[in-house]
C-alpha cells in the first residue's frame, strides 16, 4: 500500500516505502560499524579513556526528543541527525499504515525515579540520612606487626622485598646476563648482588644528577664518593642493562602464546608483582575511608598498553588503578591497565576497575569509598551498597542513571553556596555552586548538616572579602578523604628513583621499589605511634635504608669470600690453558692501587678472595698495602 505525500514548498518529501528503504540501508550500515567497533574497540575505548570517559557509562548530551510525528512521512536527513548511535528499529511490511517513527538514542538513560513530578529540592527541605552499614573490618586496622619489637628500615623493606624475591631477581638477572654474553655482548658479567644495586637506586632518588655517570665522576663539582665505594660504574651499568625479573626461558614460552587467551602481558613482572601485592595486603589493614584513583608511571617504551593522558602531569606511561588508605596514603592494592579488553561485567571499565580492587574477604564490610567522576555511576554505587560498602564521588551529569529533570535546577548565575539535591532510594545526588557547579553522588551522607567553608568574594567596589558559604556534606567529606592516592604519589615523587630505560618492565620495576619504600615508611610511622616514639622523617628513613642495604651487601660478600676463598695472590690467568710463551703478558690488568694514584701499571696478579688486580713485585707490593688499608677501615 502506498500513500501520496503532499509536497512541501521548502523541502522535498519521500514516500513511505522510500523512507523505510533508506532507513533500512542506513541502519544496517550503522549496525555494522557499531559491531566492528565492539570487536576491536581499541580506537574508540582508548580515545574515550584518554579523555576520562567510559564508553559504556557516558554518552553525549543531546536535546530532548521531539514529540512523535503524526504524519506517515518525515525528513530522512533530520532523522539521521537525531540518532547519535544507530540502532535497529522494528519495521513492518504489512499493508497496514505504519506507526509514526520516533527519534531514538541508544544511550538515553532511564529516569532514576518513577515520580514524573520529581524535581531538584532546596537545601531547606528535609532529607533522610541513609542507613549506615556497621564497620566490620576483617582485621584490626593498622600495621599487622608485633608492636613490642623494634624494626629497622631494612627489616620493614624486606617485608616487601623478601629474601626469596631478592634471590629470584639475582637468579633471573644472572641467567639473562649469561644469555646476553652468549649473544655477543661485550661488557664483562659476574654474578650479581642485587642489594647493592637497590641501595644505589634509593641513593639516586635522594640525590639527583643529570646523568647516571655523574655519580661516579671524580671531577668537580661532582666527586660523589658513595657510589664509587659500593661498586664501579661499569658494574652498575652491567646490572642495570641486564636486570630481569622473570625467567628468560619462560619469557620465550609466554611470547609464543601471543594472540591467545593464555598470553600474559605482565609476565615479565609477574614474580615480583604477585609477591608485592600479597605483602601490601598482609602487613597492613586500612582504616574505614578508602580512595581509588589512577597513577601514571612515566615511560615512553614501545609497548601496546602504554597510555597517553593529555590531562595528566605525566602524559606518557603506564596506568595503575590504585586502592589507598585515605588516612595515610598506604597503597593497599593496585591493578596495571594492559589495554582494551572485554568488560568482565559488561558494565564498563570504570565499574570493573573498582570492583576488582574491592575484595570483601580481605577488607571486610562497612568501608567508605571515595572516587572521582571517571568511576562514579549509579550502577556501581548501588552494587557497592549491596556489598555493604558506602561510596561518594563526583559524577558527570551525562552519566547513565543521573536524574534528567531540569525542574528547579541551579540557575547558571546562582550565588556561591547554592545547593540543590535529589534522593533516589539510597543514593543522594547533589549540586553545589562554587566557582562553578559541582555535582556529587553519595550513598553515605545527608545533603547538608550545617557545614560552611570560607571563600573570597569580590565586592561591588572591586575589593575582596572572606565569606562563609554553606557546603554539602558529601563535598566536605570528599575533599577530606579523596587524597589517599595523591598523598602516596607525592611521597613517591619526592625521592623518585626512576631511571631512563628502553625496557617497559624496568620502568614499572622502579615504581615497585618506590611503592615498597613508601609502604615501609608508613609501617614505620604506625609502629612509632603505637610505641609512643618519634618517627623518622621520610628522607632520613630512606637514608638509613640505603646505608643498611649497602652494608648488608658488603657483609654477605665478605662472608662468602671468607668461606670460599682466602686473600692470597693468584695469577689472573689461573685455570686457563695458555701457550707458555703468552703466560707473562696475557690477561694483565691495571693495578687497583696504582690506578688510584693515576699510575697505569699492569699486573698479572690478583687477590683470589677480593678479585682485585694488585702488583706483587720486588720494589712494589700493592697487595700488602691494599689489605692493610682494608683492615684499618674495618
Amino acid at each position: 500500500m502506498s500513500s501520496s505525500v503532499p509536497k512541501h514548498p521548502k523541502q522535498s518529501r519521500f514516500s513511505l516505502s522510500e523512507v523505510l528503504e533508506e532507513m533500512d540501508r542506513s541502519e544496517s550500515d550503522g549496525e555494522n560499524d557499531q559491531l566492528s567497533g565492539l570487536e576491536s574497540a581499541d580506537s574508540v575505548s582508548e580515545a574515550a579513556f584518554e579523555d576520562g570517559l567510559d564508553p559504556l557509562q557516558d554518552f553525549e548530551d543531546t536535546e530532548e526528543n521531539p514529540p512523535p510525528s503524526t504524519s506517515e512521512s518525515f525528513d530522512v536527513s533530520q532523522q539521521k541527525r537525531r540518532r547519535s548511535i544507530p540502532t535497529p528499529l522494528p519495521y513492518t511490511t504489512s499493508s497496514k499504515p505504519a506507526r509514526p517513527v520516533e527519534s531514538r538514542r541508544a544511550s538515553t538513560p532511564t529516569p532514576t525515579t518513577s515520580d514524573p513530578e520529581e524535581r531538584w529540592k532546596f537545601v531547606t527541605e528535609d532529607d533522610v540520612e541513609p542507613v549506615q552499614h556497621r564497620f566490620c573490618p576483617a582485621r584490626a586496622p593498622g600495621a599487622q606487626l608485633d608492636t613490642s619489637k623494634k624494626y629497622s628500615p631494612l627489616d620493614l623493606f624486606q617485608l616487601y622485598f623478601s629474601m626469596n624475591v631478592v634471590q629470584s631477581l639475582c637468579t633471573n638477572t644472572n641467567k639473562n646476563g649469561e644469555k646476553q654474553q652468549a649473544q655477543g655482548k661485550k661488557y664483562q658479567w659476574d654474578p650479581v648482588s642485587i642489594k647493592w644495586f637497590l641501595g644505589i637506586l634509593i641513593f639516586m632518588g635522594l640525590l639527583t644528577t643529570h646523568t647516571v655517570r655523574d655519580y661516579w665522576s671524580p671531577r668537580r663539582p661532582y666527586g660523589i664518593p658513595f657510589c664509587h665505594t659500593v661498586m664501579s660504574r661499569k658494574r652498575y651499568e652491567a646490572i642495570a642493562w641486564t636486570l630481569h625479573i622473570s625467567d628468560p626461558e619462560e619469557d620465550n614460552e609466554n611470547d609464543q602464546k601471543k594472540g591467545t587467551p593464555q598470553h600474559d602481558r605482565l609476565f615479565r613482572l609477574r614474580p615480583l608483582l604477585d609477591s608485592l601485592l600479597l605483602s601490601c595486603k598482609t602487613y597492613y589493614h586500612p582504616r574505614q575511608n578508602l580512595s581509588i584513583d589512577e597513577r601514571m608511571v612515566a615511560s615512553k617504551a614501545r609497548i601496546g598498553f602504554k597510555q597517553y593522558m593529555k590531562a595528566k602531569p605525566t602524559k606518557w606511561g603506564f596506568k595503575l588503578f590504585v586502592l589507598a588508605d585515605a588516612h595515610n596514603g598506604y597503597t593497599c592494592d593496585f591493578n596495571i591497565y594492559t589495554g582494551k579488553s572485554k568488560s568482565v561485567s559488561g558494565k564498563g571499565l570504570s565499574y570493573d576497575s573498582v570492583m576488582n580492587l574491592i575484595k570483601v574477604s580481605y577488607l571486610g564490610t562497612g568501608y567508605h569509598l571515595y572516587v572521582d567522576n571517571f568511576y562514579t555511576s549509579t550502577t556501581l554505587f548501588q552494587d557497592l551498597y549491596k556489598l555493604k560498602f558506602g561510596a561518594c564521588g563526583t559524577i558527570r551529569e551525562n552519566r547513565q542513571g543521573f536524574p534528567r529533570t531540569k525542574e528547579n535546577a541551579i540557575p547558571k548565575k546562582a550565588d556561591r553556596g547554592t545547593i540543590r539535591w535529589i534522593r533516589s532510594d539510597k543514593l543522594l545526588y547533589t549540586k553545589w555552586m562554587d566557582t562553578r557547579e559541582v555535582t556529587m553522588c553519595s550513598s553515605i551522607h545527608k545533603v547538608y548538616t550545617g557545614d560552611k567553608v570560607q571563600r573570597r568574594v569580590r565586592n561591588e567596589d572591586g575589593s575582596w572579602r572572606t565569606r562563609n558559604i554553606p557546603v554539602p556534606t558529601p563535598v566536605k567529606a570528599y575533599n577530606q578523604h579523596m587524597g589517599g592516592v595523591d598523598l602516596s604519589d607525592a611521597l613517591i615523587k619526592y625521592y623518585n628513583m626512576a631511571q631512563k630505560t628502553k625496557k617497559w618492565y624496568k620502568n614499572i620495576f622502579y615504581n615497585f621499589i618506590d611503592i615498597a619504600v613508601v609502604n615501609s615508611f608508613m609501617l614505620h610511622k604506625e609502629l612509632a605511634q603505637a610505641q609512643t616514639t618519634k618517627a623518622l622523617s621520610h628522607k632520613t628513613f630512606r637514608e638509613e635504608l640505603c646505608k643498611q642495604l649497602v652494608d648488608i651487601g658488603l657483609v654477605e660478600q665478605e662472608a662468602s669470600a671468607s668461606t670460599d676463598k682466602l686473600c692470597v695472590p693468584v695469577a689472573i690467568t689461573k685455570g686457563k690453558e695458555l701457550d707458555p710463551s703468552m703466560k707473562a703478558s696475557f690477561g694483565r690488568r691495571h693495578c687497583a692501587l696504582c690506578n688510584e694514584g693515576k699510575l697505569r701499571n699492569k699486573t698479572p696478579w690478583k687477590c683470589e678472595a677480593c678479585d682485585v688486580p694488585l702488583c706483587v713485585i720486588v720494589d712494589r707490593n700493592c697487595f700488602k698495602k691494599w689489605h692493610m688499608r682494608k683492615e684499618k677501615k674495618t
